[in-house]
């Protein structure tokens, strides 16, 4: 194998596909990165097995030659090594060769570099998946539904189930939940599909969509989503992403969002984030997280918390809206703050069914997401 190609293109590669090679691999091959070379252009792959990440170049793109192949093949490299090497060589030009035994010559510049490397053929075969039915959604529509999201998944590895978030698909309606058990996210969005594709129990782990979401463009731009029994594609331009779907089933959670309130709120979203970021300092030297949330005669509420070594915060909001009976209640500010954090929305509707019953917090503005955080029980 031996190829020259523009630095720039091969490290923009290599930085997408290295977050799928294992950092501490039960066998050597997969803490590397497979590099395929054609005629056509280069194909960069990683896996662990769990996440396979595979972008290509190809040799010209928009009538710029960007690689120039003067023998195709393969060869697997250390991919700690080969992201930093790259990342740091003088020139804008890398000269790849690889010689007997996998022996691998990176020149660039006036920097010589030898490598080990190993034996393509023993990597892992990507999954295969048939790609007749598949479904598309904007990029940055995608992102913003994992990023609502995944804050509410477990990361208590007892119960892998509720470390992924739970994907259906119905009458061209996406939607996306996670839950801890102390507390749901849900977010729904339109797809655009057949209108008879439909799925469901499908989960990802969270922490899987959270380095996807690193691969997915700003941009408006589509990606097209391949759902499997047990695998899910992603193709981002020239990048393809796999992942394998937790084994279990989902809870249901259908029953724990409450429909009806006692008592509702409507607060300005960013006067109630900055009010409970304050309490939460006090808060969270108690190590117990805790605040209280209490409505007043006036029509306002007070947010407070304590401190047995540092004192007490005590602050008062004003509603835009108060519906309902008093209350008293008390919550994760850890768990609110991570809500308020990624509701788009400059109001929001809070509703409770009682001191000890779920509160179910949303955007006034749409109605895509639903969180819902269970009150902790206090003795005052």
């Amino acid at each position: 194998m031996k190829l020259s190609i523009s630095k720039h293109e091969l490290n923009e590669a290599i930085q997408q596909v290295a977050k799928a090679a294992s950092s501490r691999p039960t066998i050597p091959i997969l803490g590397g990165i497979k590099i395929e070379v054609t005629h056509q252009g280069v194909t960069l792959t990683a896996s662990d097995t769990d996440i396979s990440i595979q972008s290509f170049i190809p040799v010209e793109r928009d009538n710029l030659v960007i690689a120039h192949v003067d023998k195709p093949g393969n060869v697997v490299l250390p991919a700690k090594f080969f992201v930093e090497i790259v990342k740091k060589l003088p020139s804008d030009n890398v000269e790849i060769e690889v010689g007997a035994h996998f022996q691998t010559l990176i020149r660039s510049g006036s920097t010589d570099i030898q490598m080990v490397g190993l034996d393509p053929e023993e990597f892992p075969v990507l999954p295969s998946i048939e790609q007749n039915e598949l479904f598309q959604m904007p990029g940055d529509l995608l992102k913003a539904m994992i990023r609502q999201t995944v804050l509410a998944a477990s990361v208590n590895e007892q119960t892998p189930i509720l470390t992924g978030v739970l994907w259906s698909l119905q009458d061209k309606q996406l939607k996306f939940v996670a839950t801890d058990r102390h507390r749901l996210a849900s977010r729904i969005a339109q797809a655009e599909t057949a209108a008879d594709y439909r799925f469901n129990n499908v989960v990802i782990a969270a922490k899987t969509l959270v380095e996807l979401s690193k691969l997915v463009p700003d941009q408006h731009g589509l990606v097209d989503i391949v759902v499997a029994d047990n695998q899910v594609l992603f193709k981002i331009g020239n990048v393809l992403f796999y992942t394998r779907v937790l084994d279990g089933t989902y809870p249901d959670t259908s029953k724990i969002i409450p429909s009806m309130f006692k008592t509702e709120l409507v607060l300005d979203t960013k006067n109630l984030t900055d009010a409970i970021d304050r309490a939460y300092l006090m808060s969270r030297e108690e190590k117990t997280n805790i605040v209280r949330l209490t409505t007043l005669d006036d029509g306002s509420i007070e947010i407070s918390s304590s401190s047995t070594e540092l004192g007490r915060v005590t602050e008062q909001l004003e509603a835009k809206q108060f519906d309902g009976e008093p209350l008293k209640i008390a919550f994760n500010s850890k768990y609110m703050l991570d809500v308020l954090k990624v509701i788009d929305s400059e109001q929001i509707f809070i509703g409770f069914t009682g001191a000890m019953s779920p509160i179910v917090i949303r955007p006034t503005d749409h109605s895509y997401n639903t969180y819902v955080i269970l009150p902790y029980r206090t003795t005052n």
